[in-house]
């Protein structure tokens, strides 16, 4: 995304008109609630399958982060309602409704709301009266449909029809990561134990103020996705972690995780920036505050580095403790400015002699 000025002033916008109406801070006290009053997990546990590419047209990750909407975000806020309140191996069973009650699946997303780009204003009269909740609704619907809409083996949810064929969205049931499966009985979600299955770790560990300080809001499908990727990594090869840092070739990357150099290496400059990984230096990443910043030692491994080496990286979960909110809208100003066009010179026309004062 860096040097795409228009991406990066709407997104910009977006974050400030979120600000502006308190939304990820509303989001976020609704999530903080259902935490605090049953479970309080420290982490919530995702199962990696999502993570991974299976056959050529079965590509979850890479549905979720090239679509539009909020679906990667809205599955990830499911899993975490579902560890708030559920035991290890329970199965998920639906007790929201979608809208116009309290602490409904609308109440979990925060949005900014309908932008007329031709007034340059946000919730423009229209006929239909539309307000932020109906908005929030409609973003819900739109996850759905989006996490359904994959190969029915690989749906991440399943929606019951009505005699005519209409979704009857409030009814959805939640699949495992692995998605509804082959057969006739759906794969419903439980939540995961953590394990290893002698291949890669079952599960990775998020969290909990990832959602709880607005994270899961503000960053981009791609930097979650990518986030997400290193947290694998780290917690696949924890030594490895902290001795080397984790990094991915570009084969691996596409092949694996199906994501495109662009988007991996613009998550991966943001995410550093916001504080929530690093460079690899020796030491163990969580044992201080470990941001993004410059600092001497990560400048000159930068040097030492070969030019067809990837970066090595660390995890920094000392950054989610952070307003996600105040932290992504300074970061994202920083872009913008750097991104901005410069404005053209004036031609000189070189036969015209110099003017004298």
């Amino acid at each position: 995304m860096a040097g795409n000025f228009e991406a990066i002033d709407r997104r910009l916008r977006r974050l400030t008109e979120m600000q502006r109406i308190t939304a990820v801070h509303q989001a976020s006290a609704a999530l903080r609630e259902v935490w605090s009053t049953d479970r309080q997990p420290a982490f919530v546990k995702l199962r990696s399958h999502l993570l991974y590419q299976g056959d050529a047209d079965q590509q979850p990750l890479t549905c979720l982060v090239n679509s539009r909407g909020i679906a990667l975000r809205f599955y990830l806020l499911a899993i975490f309602e579902a560890q708030c309140r559920l035991n290890v191996g329970d199965q998920w069973k639906n007790v929201r409704g979608l809208a116009r009650e309290r602490l409904s699946w609308s109440d979990f997303v925060a949005i900014d709301g309908a932008y007329d780009t031709k007034t340059g204003t946000y919730m423009a009269d229209t006929k239909q009266g539309r307000d932020r909740q109906a908005l929030r609704l409609r973003q819900v619907q739109g996850a759905l449909r989006t996490l359904e809409e994959f190969a029915p083996r690989r749906s991440l949810v399943t929606i019951p029809r009505t005699k005519s064929g209409g979704r009857l969205y409030g009814a959805f049931s939640l699949m495992t990561e692995e998605g509804r499966g082959e057969l006739q009985t759906p794969n419903a979600y439980t939540v995961p134990s953590r394990g290893w299955n002698g291949n890669r770790t079952l599960t990775i560990s998020i969290p909990s103020d990832f959602f709880l300080n607005g994270w899961v809001q503000v960053l981009t499908p791609s930097e979650v996705a990518t986030w997400l990727i290193l947290r694998e990594l780290s917690q696949y090869a924890p030594t490895k972690h902290v001795e080397e840092g984790v990094y991915l070739y570009g084969k691996m990357r596409t092949e694996m995780f199906g994501l495109k150099r662009d988007a991996w290496e613009d998550s991966c400059h943001m995410l550093r920036n916001l504080g929530l990984i690093r460079y690899f230096k020796p030491g163990d990443p969580q044992a201080d505050n470990a941001n993004g910043g410059f600092s001497l030692g990560i400048y000159f491994a930068q040097l030492t580095r070969d030019r067809y080496e990837p970066y090595r990286y660390q995890i920094t979960d000392q950054g989610l403790l952070e307003d996600a909110q105040e932290r992504v809208i300074k970061e994202v100003t920083l872009l913008r400015a750097s991104a901005r066009p410069k404005k053209a010179s004036p031609d000189i026309n070189p036969d015209q002699p110099p003017t004298s004062s």
